[in-house]
């Protein structure tokens, strides 16, 4: 058990990267982006293909992230320049991408096992610490189970991870990242500021889709593969940590909103984890767990809010029914 739900942070806080992205398009800049499914199979493809040919890691993975931004703002580029319609531009994009997805890996699925990936030299160096040992060796004199040697891939991917929230934070504070929020609310009037709307609505959609191209180049990596299949419903996972995050934490600072997604990623990744252990569900029934989860997260608040307002109107009438009983004694 403590192994599985260790698992689910671990994938859960990659994941949680991947919804960023998507919060800036979904409710920054009120996009409904569905490149999302494709760019981030392009930060795998990018990053396995570069890491087989020698590439180092590090810059295979950043030319994955980059790889993704350049897709999201053709992206943008269809909708602001062809006039296509958002939700299409991003169909469009997303369709082309599994071809250009195709070709860059060669085959549907690309392994990575021998290779040397981030992960396999975040272990390494973890492993000559000796760090590990000595927390199994306590681990075990309690008569607990060993602790994962992954562990400090967790550790360092929470830091990159709110690393990259904070960078969100101060970039949506500065004055372009609040032109961002303002093409979201009402577009008409940051265009009639003579701000160039489609340039920053290009820019934040190569932004989101850069996000989701570096958690799909770290996905693959942990994973040491890349599939050309790998990225059907990344849309809805990333909805899910959104939806989940602000009901659960709120949404009423920017800051408390990047905080609630990535912890609303993990939630859902342990949420997940929890359901496949239940003797009936298997591992083909996680899109009907992800829909059922998501519908839940939607459904929930405003059920609760619908309550608390009859029990506010039954309270207010109850307590006018007694001032009115007071005055008619008085």
């Amino acid at each position: 058990m403590f192994i599985s739900m260790f698992g689910a942070v671990e994938s859960g806080v990659i994941y949680a990267i991947m919804a960023l992205g998507v919060y800036l398009t979904f409710r920054v800049l009120d996009f409904p982006d569905l490149t999302v499914d494709g760019s981030f199979v392009t930060g795998a493809a990018v990053a396995a293909i570069s890491i087989v040919n020698g590439i180092p890691p590090i810059y295979a993975t950043a030319m994955g992230a980059i790889a993704g931004f350049i897709a999201g703002c053709i992206t943008g580029l269809l909708h602001t320049k062809g006039k296509i319609n958002a939700l299409l531009s991003g169909i469009l994009m997303m369709t082309a991408l599994y071809s250009i997805n195709l070709r860059i890996m060669g085959q549907p699925t690309l392994s990575m096992l021998n290779e040397t990936t981030i992960f396999s030299q975040l272990e390494s160096m973890w492993a000559a610490t000796g760090i590990d040992s000595f927390l199994n060796g306590l681990l075990a004199s309690i008569g607990l189970e060993q602790f994962p040697s992954t562990w400090a891939i967790v550790f360092v991917m929470i830091i990159v991870t709110v690393l990259i929230k904070f960078i969100t934070d101060f970039y949506l504070k500065t004055e372009v990242g609040l032109a961002l929020r303002a093409i979201g609310d009402n577009k008409k009037m940051i265009r009639s500021l003579s701000a160039n709307t489609d340039t920053l609505t290009i820019v934040g959609v190569g932004i989101s889709n850069g996000f989701v191209a570096l958690s799909g180049a770290l996905y693959a990596q942990l994973g040491a593969f890349s599939d050309v299949n790998m990225g059907i419903g990344m849309i809805v996972i990333g909805l899910a940590s959104v939806i989940i995050g602000e009901a659960l934490f709120g949404k009423k600072t920017i800051a408390r909103v990047t905080l609630a997604v990535i912890c609303g990623a993990v939630i859902y990744r342990m949420i997940v984890t929890l359901a496949l252990r239940v003797d009936f569900l298997d591992t083909g029934d996680m899109k009907l767990i992800t829909a059922i989860i998501v519908i839940t997260a939607l459904v929930a608040p405003k059920t609760l809010q619908i309550r608390r307002e009859k029990k506010r109107r039954s309270e207010k009438r109850e307590q006018l029914g007694r001032q009115a009983e007071g005055d008619s004694h008085a």
